[in-house]
């Protein structure tokens, strides 16, 4: 007779406990919403280094600004690795002498997967500042 009870008592909380988790399953973040292209994914792996190149190119200021205006292109390397060429923008104090530089990055992807040629693909991550030129006087 004491099994009843205690099954009736341990459904009940099973209901409680379904229903409390499907409860917390229908709330989404905002991070669902968002749209994220190739760029976005691209320009999130190479700012850090190239945010420290424009600094060391123009000196001083870790809070010196700089655009990202846009990719002008990838290259793959038969290494298994990226070039990606980035133009941006540094404004200067007055906006009225605003430079432009031409970056180009490469990314370089872990070779640990065996689908990969091990002899040409011998690296781990690393992204690293290639090439640096400036546009404007």
């Amino acid at each position: 007779m004491m099994v009843k009870p205690n099954l009736i008592l341990l459904v009940c909380l099973g209901f409680v406990f379904i229903w409390s988790q499907n409860l917390t399953s229908e709330a989404h973040s905002e991070a669902e919403e968002m749209y994220v292209t190739t760029e976005d994914i691209i320009a999130d792996i190479v700012f850090p280094i190239i945010d420290k190149r424009v600094i060391q190119e123009y000196g001083g200021d870790p809070l010196l600004g700089w655009d990202w205006k846009r990719i002008e292109g990838v290259t793959y390397n038969d290494n298994h690795t990226y070039d990606v060429t980035v133009r941006i923008q540094i404004p200067s104090e007055n906006h009225l002498n605003t430079k432009e530089d031409l970056v180009m990055v490469r990314i370089s992807p872990s070779c640990n997967s065996g689908k990969i040629n091990q002899l040409k693909c011998n690296h781990g991550f690393k992204v690293e500042v290639v090439d640096y030129k400036h546009l404007s006087p």
